[in-house]
């Protein structure tokens, strides 16, 4: 992930714990939708703005959410191996996980050069060097 990318979502994710920490749930999701939407192509970044997600969920005692994070705290591992990460998608359960989504203008400009496949090229590669090293030694 490219320093813009890792930035911008540093600065999503503060914005939403601040908001958090403050009582403004309303705010802290839409933060949360932002960091989403930068980190869904790195397996920590998409996970942890799914547990706070859930984490809202949770104090709204919302059960749509509550269900919907759940679910999607478990599709972040296929979606990360896989590449199912649809571009734009906001991650709430309002939503549905596959659909791709109009990305804000600001963060199209950020993530302009990123490349699902290229990412699960590079994932692939590393699975197979990894298999055959396993293979190799046992």
């Amino acid at each position: 992930m490219d320093n813009q990318i890792k930035t911008a979502f540093a600065l999503e994710m503060s914005e939403a714990q601040s908001a958090y920490s403050s009582g403004d749930l309303t705010r802290a999701i839409a933060h949360l939708e932002r960091a989403h939407i930068l980190g869904q192509r790195t397996f920590f970044k998409h996970w942890i703005t799914h547990w706070w997600m859930l984490k809202i969920g949770l104090e709204n005692m919302d059960l749509r959410e509550i269900s919907g994070q759940c679910l999607r705290l478990i599709a972040v591992i296929p979606g990360y191996v896989f590449g199912w990460v649809p571009k734009g998608n906001t991650g709430g359960a309002n939503v549905s996980p596959l659909s791709a989504m109009p990305l804000p203008d600001d963060l199209e400009e950020i993530l302009k050069d990123t490349s699902i496949k290229r990412d699960v090229l590079v994932r692939a590669s590393i699975w197979l060097v990894v298999g055959i090293l396993i293979f190799t030694i046992l």
